[in-house]
């Protein structure tokens, strides 16, 4: 018979372990990892203080992924067009972002399976004699160290020709020239450190789950086990 058990620390861990699978996912089909340089409507840079400055906007280069103008809707308030400009994988535009693409991929997929396992540790604890908390914390802690990874190699593909257009020439290997960092790093950055986190919390939730008072409410033939 299942057992529903229900903690202030299982819930939490549940919770986050599901925050931080679609945070990264997020982040990482976002094209907000680098905004570029300002640029007129017209194409060009944007005058001086002095010289009638045009409307201008901000051009985004994610992995695989960019926004920039749509030329065909010049007069219409929201005239960005974002899409991604890889059509497929060898088109991403370092060798250094694909390897970023497959560890953040690899990474998110395991952080996307331990949040839909989460769900269900509710009712199962274990399998195969094994802790779910402690292998999901295991699982988090492996996919924590594909996401390191990804990030660490992801600068070095500053100095590709995609990110030179975007970030002016003085772009290169982990410095970013005239572009700076968009929400999407930050969030990738933030997933990672909570991605830890819930690796260590998930042993926090074995304990609160297998306590004493819990074995002591499912001898008394209770179902529906709630615990703060």
């Amino acid at each position: 018979m299942c057992h529903v058990i229900v903690t202030c620390r299982s819930m939490l861990w549940t919770l986050l372990s599901i925050v931080v699978a679609f945070a990264e996912l997020i982040a990482f089909m976002s094209a907000d990892w680098l905004i570029g340089k300002a640029k007129s409507r017209g194409g060009a840079e944007p005058a001086g203080p002095g010289g009638g400055v045009p409307e201008s906007y901000h051009p985004t280069l994610g992995i695989y992924s960019r926004c920039t103008r749509n030329p065909g809707l010049q007069h219409f308030p929201r005239d960005m067009l974002c899409g991604p400009y890889a059509e497929s994988f060898g088109e991403i535009a370092s060798g250094f972002w694909q390897a970023t693409a497959i560890f953040l991929a690899v990474g998110i997929f395991i952080l996307c399976i331990v949040a839909l396992v989460s769900v269900f540790t509710m009712c199962v604890q274990s399998i195969m004699k094994k802790s779910i908390f402690n292998v999901c914390g295991l699982l988090q802690g492996i996919a924590g160290l594909f996401l390191i990874l990804g990030l660490i190699l992801y600068p070095a593909g500053w100095g590709c020709q995609k990110a030179i257009d975007y970030c002016g020439h003085y772009a290169s290997a982990y410095k970013p020239g005239d572009c700076s960092l968009g929400w999407a790093f930050y969030t990738a950055i933030g997933g990672t450190v909570l991605t830890f986190i819930c690796a260590v919390f998930s042993a926090q939730a074995e304990v609160a789950t297998s306590s004493d008072k819990v074995q002591e409410e499912i001898e008394e033939g209770k179902n529906l086990i709630c615990l703060l």
